[in-house]
């Protein structure tokens, strides 16, 4: 890997404004992920895991888990395509389960 910002860019940019801005004298970077006007994501990334690839990968792919999570996809589906190599091939959210109202009992 040669541009650690590149990585990043490219794998959130097709669905998602991308924003990457230092935080610090220690290199450490804030990336923002926006999408319609409001923040889906916001992860500091250390030098130490921006410089080191596999690190990085397990930031993003730990970003794609967070955000697909929090957007009702099933988490074994999302764990199993991320051991398969291909965190991109997320799958499909899930139908909100609907709350069901049980019929009050009378004592």
């Amino acid at each position: 890997m040669d541009n650690p910002f590149q990585l990043i860019t490219d794998t959130f940019a097709p669905q998602y404004q991308v924003n990457l801005s230092i935080q610090g004298p220690d290199g450490s970077i804030m990336l923002t992920l926006s999408e319609a006007g409001r923040v889906v994501a916001k992860r500091l990334i250390s030098t130490a895991q921006r410089n080191d690839p596999q690190r990085l990968k397990r930031v993003v792919q730990s970003i794609q888990f967070g955000i697909a999570i929090e957007q009702g996809h099933s988490a074994l589906a999302i764990l199993e395509a991320m051991t398969d190599g291909d965190s991109s091939d997320m799958p499909a959210p899930a139908k909100p389960a609907r709350p069901s109202n049980p019929t009050p009992q009378l004592l």
